[in-house]
């Protein structure tokens, strides 16, 4: 993601336990492009993922006592569509997410 045209777009999409710290940092990448004089669509809630689990609370005398345990996974999609030198090297440099923030960043074509 060197350089990108002014006819491509990035796609950054952010995944995270705690919907929080994803607003806070989906806020500022936000800030960030907007100051750089980035045109942008989002941020974008996507759908919540929740994993669901059973747990036997004891093998033997308790066996139909269970114990459940669920996690959400947040999701955030932010598109950059004129993304310019200054956006993009603020991006690579300026950039500090909190630990449990996953990020990826896509650089896609101006006709995708």
């Amino acid at each position: 993601m060197a350089t990108a045209s002014f006819s491509d777009k990035i796609r950054i999409r952010l995944k995270a336990y705690d919907y929080r710290v994803l607003d806070q940092s989906t806020s500022e990448i936000v800030e960030t492009a907007k100051r750089t004089g980035a045109r942008l669509a989002g941020p974008i809630p996507l759908p919540t993922s929740k994993n669901k689990w059973t747990v036997l609370r004891s093998p033997h005398v308790d066996k139909k006592s269970r114990e459940q345990f669920e996690i959400r996974t947040h999701k955030r999609l932010i598109d950059i569509l004129q993304p310019t030198g200054k956006t993009i090297e603020a991006l690579n440099k300026g950039l500090s997410l909190p630990p449990g923030v996953d990020i990826k960043i896509r650089v896609l074509a101006g006709n995708a």
